[in-house]
């Protein structure tokens, strides 16, 4: 299992339906609520080999009441 993170910028009084259907759809590890230009931050566990842009544009963007996102990927450095 590989983590990539995922901000949401919401449109403006969408954040909780936004959640809200993330939680519904259970893609989600984690869901935290930020501060800053995102409103919200989620970890995903993707399997080896999945299409990260295909997950991201099919299963999470797909959510209405979403706005734009950045998706960050995880390398091994350490």
């Amino acid at each position: 299992m590989k983590p990539i993170f995922v901000q949401l910028q919401c449109a403006p009084g969408k954040t909780y339906e936004v959640a809200d259907a993330i939680y519904k759809a259970e893609i989600v590890s984690e869901l935290y609520s930020t501060s800053g230009e995102y409103d919200l931050l989620m970890k995903v566990y993707l399997e080896e080999g999945q299409d990260i842009g295909k997950f991201v544009n099919e299963k999470i963007t797909a959510i209405p009441g979403i706005v734009r996102s950045l998706t960050t990927m995880t390398f091994t450095a350490f």
